[in-house]
């Protein structure tokens, strides 16, 4: 399965989640990348959206892979593999506050007008435009298990079977519309994988805020 782009996997998503259609879901999308996507499945299935901000703890060999994940009350996930791929504890110690810093500086950039939208006693659906260590979908689920949503969905357009399997514990149902065995990065399974930037993120919770 490939997707034209990443509103062509939030249509597809979003017909996957048709369940939820009406019941005014919140849609948290994880910045940047699933931003676009969920503006679409927020618009299809008449929900609202927002975003979960997470960040990764890179590897200091590669800002591209992730040692773990945190959220921005400061609960971090390890990787039961990072101490092996160079996470000391001084590392990730001095990683997890700078990441911390860049969730701030996001916070106030993305929605400096309002609080997050509370997901307590709603339909949550934690969207990403693709799984691969899942690092940073366990961080976004355990921050909006912690506000006490109602249900608790994670739900992507792709993702190896065995990240689908540990997400799981950390939400209600997981929703996911292709899982191959031969997976190596997210992009593969994209026409079209542009980053998406600030401003278009910006530009997308604005057009979606609630007067």
């Amino acid at each position: 399965m490939i997707f034209a782009n990443r509103e062509d996997a939030g249509r597809k998503l979003a017909e996957a989640l048709s369940a939820y259609k009406g019941q005014n879901p919140l849609i948290l999308a994880i910045p940047r990348g699933a931003v676009p996507m969920g503006k679409v499945v927020a618009e299809l299935l008449e929900g609202e959206l927002d975003v979960v901000l997470v960040r990764k703890l890179t590897s200091p060999y590669s800002s591209e892979f992730a040692l773990g994940s945190i959220d921005e009350s400061g609960w971090a996930y390890i990787a039961d593999y990072a101490a092996g791929a160079g996470g000391t504890p001084e590392y990730m110690e001095r990683e997890k506050q700078r990441q911390m810093e860049t969730l701030r500086e996001r916070r106030a950039q993305y929605t400096p007008l309002r609080p997050p939208i509370d997901p307590s006693g709603r339909i949550a659906i934690v969207v990403d435009d693709g799984l691969a260590t899942g690092s940073t979908m366990i961080a976004a689920l355990h921050a909006m298990r912690a506000k006490d949503p109602d249900k608790l969905i994670c739900a992507v357009p792709v993702s190896p079977p065995d990240t689908l399997e540990k997400m799981r514990p950390y939400c209600d149902e997981v929703v996911c519309l292709y899982a191959p065995e031969g997976f190596r990065a997210v992009g593969q399974f994209y026409q079209d994988f542009d980053q998406v930037s600030d401003e278009e993120v910006i530009a997308i919770l604005r057009s979606r805020q609630v007067s």
